[in-house]
């Protein structure tokens, strides 16, 4: 059957029973590199989004006078409504068409560049955020799915790698990109790059990407959907909150028990269909509990980190965003040297999973320690935090391929694209979760250190009355930072020696049902 054509092979189809396939499909598409090129940019052009707003903090905070709040929700706004659609969307794709969906996200994504780059208030710029979210989400499970449409088995493992490479470096190199736009325009440039990104994707989508799908496909789960949107937000919510408005006030304490009901709800749903957005019952296989663990600590290490890391350059040593940028930039360095020469893979070949996890968990949080104890606080200078940024960089190059490799090891081969859309929900969970938590830890600190009625540094700077107090003030953030990151780097380890345990557990016991059988 052609790939060009009608229906797409079965997810176990497209893992290696190749003899399934026609001469033709075992060639792969013959425009296929150049059409892995489009879905690259536009896969990068997403990836960025989650963390180009790092850099522009400060000018968000001063021209649309936005709290510490309202920033940590622009961010989270558009990881959280992608990662509670993810599942969906793969859905989505494989029953409608997956030529069809990614060129649906890709004019959702470029509707909500516009809109949140001409945004006259938060507000504003917080609903554009969570619409480009909706778009991301179709784009980043479409994508990976064309990859393995239009590549045959002996090429795939090269498209994948070059697509997770991408991804990499599209977290990291997010607030290069925004300091670079916010040196020369002002801050609403960081969205309106994406335009013509969007329209040259989607000219080449519509020309040269044959449509395939499964009709008898999985019926999209929209109440899972909803349920699990609607969960997570509300406990993250809870969590920013915390700090501003008590952790035992009423809004947190009923924001936060509203979110763990609404997922208890999620998960009672997802048991009771008959084809759920996510099997539950993948949560009693061990491996696949460390997997998910483990997972969401990589995002929720990387996205705290760099949550931290703009606000510690810019607000604390005074760094220009450009600047800011350009001294994150050695982190992304690091991801993808490793990943292009494969070192991930090699490590992961040579001592197994659990203990890749296990290492790469441990530099993740050994870089964040040096960050916290040697990045220099209010006077000191940048080579603690570089030594720092390579060292988690190299963390993530080891922990995500190992990660990625036990979350598809884990479910069978016929739910394989269920497999990729709960590794990008629980990267985007994570890299949310980490902004809340780790900016959570943040506020509290820097609130019990002063007693300043303000809602941000900047604010409180502002209100101080004489250069000591501004000085203690900003000496109380930079300690807050520290905690903070400290709180991420205990965080990481323990979840990475955690996953790592599970894994090998559960890789101990199939042995052992091995040997008996």
């Amino acid at each position: 059957m052609s790939t060009s054509q009608g229906e797409s092979p079965s997810p176990s189809q497209g893992l290696g029973q190749s003899h399934s396939r026609s001469q033709g499909q075992s060639q792969g598409h013959p425009q296929r590199w150049l059409i892995l090129g489009v879905i690259l940019l536009a896969t990068l052009t997403v990836l960025i989004d989650n963390t180009v707003l790092n850099v522009a903090i400060p000018s968000l905070t001063e021209e649309l006078d936005a709290s510490t709040a309202d920033i940590q929700w622009m961010i989270n706004a558009y990881s959280l409504v992608q990662s509670g659609l993810l599942l969906t969307a793969g859905s989505a794709a494989d029953r409608y068409g997956r030529k069809k969906m990614l060129a649906t996200g890709l004019v959702l994504f470029g509707v909500g560049s516009v809109t949140a780059g001409l945004a006259q208030s938060a507000t504003q710029l917080i609903a554009a955020r969570a619409g480009m979210g909706v778009g991301g989400a179709l784009l980043m499970t479409t994508t990976l799915a064309v990859v393995v449409q239009i590549f045959d088995e002996t090429e795939r493992v090269k498209a994948i790698g070059l697509w997770s490479t991408v991804n990499s470096l599209g977290f990291a190199a997010g607030p290069l990109l925004g300091g670079v736009m916010l040196e020369h325009f002002w801050w609403g440039a960081i969205f309106l790059i994406n335009l013509p990104v969007a329209v040259l994707a989607l000219v080449a989508v519509l020309k040269l990407v044959p449509e395939s799908k499964n009709p008898q496909g999985d019926r999209p789960d929209l109440l899972g959907a909803v349920l699990s949107t609607i969960g997570m937000t509300a406990v993250v919510y809870a969590i920013i909150s915390g700090p501003e408005h008590g952790w035992t006030s009423l809004q947190v304490l009923g924001s936060g028990a509203v979110g763990i009901a609404v997922l208890a709800a999620f998960v009672r749903w997802e048991l009771s269909i008959e084809h759920p957005m996510l099997d539950m019952h993948f949560f009693r296989n061990e491996r696949f509990v460390g997997a998910v663990a483990g997972a969401i600590l990589v995002a929720f290490g990387m996205g705290g980190s760099l949550f931290l890391l703009t606000q510690h350059l810019q607000f604390v040593l005074g760094y220009e965003p450009l600047e800011a940028g350009l001294r994150i930039a050695p982190m992304a360095l690091s991801v993808v040297a490793l990943n292009l020469v494969g070192v991930g893979a090699r490590i992961v070949g040579k001592v197994g999973t659990p203990a890749a996890i296990a290492l790469g968990m441990t530099m993740l949080s050994a870089g964040l320690a040096a960050i916290a104890l040697f990045g220099g606080g209010t006077d000191g200078g940048y080579g603690g935090m570089l030594l720092g940024l390579v060292v988690m960089g190299a963390g993530i190059a080891v922990a995500m391929p190992a990660m990625a490799n036990a979350i598809m090891s884990a479910i069978p081969p016929e739910k394989a694209g269920v497999g990729a859309g709960v590794n990008g929900t629980l990267s985007e969970f994570g890299l949310g979760l980490g902004v809340a938590v780790l900016g959570a830890v943040l506020n509290s600190r820097f609130a019990a250190l002063v007693s300043v009625a303000a809602a941000s540094l900047p604010a409180a700077l502002a209100s101080a009355e004489s250069a000591g107090e501004r000085a203690r003030i900003t000496d109380a953030f930079a300690s807050g930072l520290e905690t903070s990151q400290l709180v991420g780097a205990i965080a990481v380890l323990l979840g990475g020696l955690l996953a790592a345990a599970l894994l090998r557990r559960a890789e101990r016991a199939d042995s052992a049902v091995t040997v008996a059988a």
